[in-house]
């Protein structure tokens, strides 16, 4: 659990806040189909994960040095500029963060694991 200290005291920020903060932020932003992999049940998921890919969580937060790094896999609108897509994301991530828990983040990293029409 990340904490946080001020003049006031140590404030604690739970996992699972964090984990939802993040969801509502990639569900609200424009061009996101949905969090996780795409194409979960088909052949190709099902080699890639038999192979070792794409194993894990879709939303992965760590701290280093006081400071988030996040992890996160969408699916995209067909059609939408996945760049500016992403760019928006990592943006949006990073402002509604620092204005909800007080917390930087460092990076963050988007994996486009498919799109949806």
């Amino acid at each position: 659990m990340p904490e946080l200290e001020n003049h006031l005291g140590t404030i604690g920020i739970s996992d699972e806040y964090l984990y939802s903060l993040v969801k509502y932020t990639v569900s609200t932003c424009y061009g996101v189909a949905g969090i996780g992999r795409a194409g979960k049940g088909n052949v190709v998921s099902f080699i890639m994960e038999k192979a070792g890919f794409g194993k894990g969580k879709t939303i992965n937060i760590d701290i280093h040095g006081g400071k988030l790094t996040i992890e996160i896999h969408i699916s995209v609108i067909f059609g939408v500029n996945v760049s500016a897509v992403t760019d928006s994301l990592v943006h949006k991530l990073r402002y509604t963060i620092k204005d909800k828990t007080g917390m930087d983040v460092s990076r963050v990293t988007v994996y486009i694991d498919g799109m949806t029409g």
